[in-house]
């Protein structure tokens, strides 16, 4: 199999990413993935290192990456907010060249995206979003992956996100507009994603021929879809607001009334964890017509592809496995 080519040294947003590059990204998942569930494994990173760093905790960023890359024939190495300094003592940038000296790859899941440009900028080796407050990339990809094995081209797909104007749906807006799918967001006034990324996807998406639609009316967003999509409404680190976010929220619900005005057939979205009977209910999470365990799945695929197409060079750019 041919390791897809990326000419970025890091994903830290899908903007890293052409069009082109994210199909082939996709083609590749989708061979990794079935010739993993045929018991084959593909020691791609074999004596490679993944530095996964973690300020924020996780269940599914650490376990996907962690298995991911011992299925490729690497190694991962769990890194906490208690085991590392990150800007804490020593300086991002000095962090980065440390790491770049010991490990092959860094991920790191974090609250400010300045940290991880940081550590990018600073880094001899590939970064990795696993997550911040602005973006969600391995997430947009692996949902639009998920898309992409059921309809194979995305001209009939349109996408509706309910809930939260936060990073997965910035990720979401941005990987729509290079993808070229119809996508609407649907949030109160108060929680609509950023306007800069809303106006980055707007021209993304003038230029593959789709749409992008913010809206706050919740039967507008969902009219034709044929996926809809939800987050939670209290991210990491907003606890404190989880009162006035399930009130102000109350109405933007995933439940079998709304999935109903969507496309027949529509599929379900969620990033997990799930809460169930805020966001989404249980009669559409547990339906047939979700999707969301194949989505949480595919994260694990997703992320080997991406690790194969950003670790499985050498320093001098030539695919060690080779």
């Amino acid at each position: 199999m041919k390791i897809p080519s990326l000419r970025t040294k890091d994903l830290l947003t899908v903007t890293d990413c052409s069009r082109e590059e994210i199909l082939e990204l996709f083609e590749f998942t989708g061979k990794l993935k079935a010739q993993t569930k045929a018991g084959r494994q593909h020691h791609i990173l074999k004596g490679k290192t993944l530095g996964m760093v973690f300020e924020k905790s996780s269940t599914r960023t650490r376990v996907s990456f962690e298995t991911g890359i011992l299925q490729l024939g690497g190694h991962a190495l769990f890194l906490s907010k208690n085991d590392i300094q990150l800007g804490r003592g020593e300086t991002i940038g000095d962090t980065a060249q440390v790491l770049s000296r010991y490990v092959d790859g860094i991920m790191l899941r974090t609250f400010a995206h300045d940290t991880i440009i940081g550590l990018a900028e600073n880094a001899s080796i590939p970064v990795i979003n696993g997550l911040s407050d602005s973006f969600h990339p391995c997430q947009a990809l692996t949902d639009f992956f998920t898309i992409y094995e059921r309809e194979k081209d995305f001209s009939h797909v349109r996408l509706a996100y309910v809930g939260d104007g936060n990073n997965v749906a910035c990720s979401l807006l941005l990987t729509a507009g290079i993808l070229g799918v119809d996508i609407s967001i649907a949030c109160p006034g108060k929680y609509m994603p950023d306007r800069k990324v809303v106006d980055a996807a707007q021209k993304l998406a003038a230029a593959t021929g789709v749409t992008v639609q913010i809206t706050s009316d919740l039967d507008e967003a969902v009219q034709g879809a044929t996926y809809l999509y939800t987050d939670v409404w209290v991210s990491m680190g907003m606890e404190k607001d989880t009162a006035k976010r399930k009130k102000d929220f109350k109405k933007y619900q995933i439940n079998r009334k709304l999935l109903d005005k969507c496309a027949p057939g529509c599929r379900v979205l969620h990033c997990l964890p799930a809460h169930r009977g805020e966001e989404i209910t249980d009669d559409v999470m547990d339906s047939p017509q979700s999707i969301v365990f194949d989505q949480a799945e595919n994260r694990l695929h997703l992320q080997k592809a991406l690790m194969c197409a950003l670790m499985g060079k050498n320093r001098k750019g030539v695919f060690s496995w080779i």
